[in-house]
């Protein structure tokens, strides 16, 4: 039971293959971006620390939240150099501000990510160091 929409057909295994694109999207950020392994074991880190000192459920999301915004924003980061490389092989001015930009939205996010987790984290490790 597909539907057309734009000369394009939907429906379910559309749905599926477009589940597939996404995997393949993070899988070759994982696999040639440095700092999304990087941002993976940080968020594997704060899920065992997060589960040793018992946050709230409060904590949970917000741990959670900056997790899958820091990694959403790697993705984009590297979508956005591969578009720039597409259009502008060449060092192009333009190009660098672009990829500079980008990579600093990523950087905003995980410095408010640790902010977060040392606001969270920090009263945890000191009452248990006491």
């Amino acid at each position: 039971m597909a539907l057309e929409s734009n000369g394009k057909k939907l429906g379910s295994k559309r749905l599926i293959h477009s589940f597939g694109y996404a995997w393949e999207g993070i899988k070759y950020t994982l696999k040639n971006e440095q700092n999304m392994l990087v941002h993976l074991m940080i968020s594997l880190f704060v899920i065992i620390a997060g589960c040793f000192f018992e946050i709230s459920t409060l904590e949970w999301l917000i741990c959670f939240l900056f997790m899958g915004l820091v990694m959403s924003a790697e993705l984009m980061n590297t979508a956005l150099e591969a578009v720039v490389d597409l259009v502008s092989p060449e060092k192009h001015p333009l190009a660098k501000i672009a990829k500079d930009a980008a990579a600093g939205a990523v950087m905003i996010v995980a410095f408010f990510a640790a902010l977060s987790g040392a606001i969270i984290f920090l009263p945890k490790i000191i009452e248990m160091l006491r």
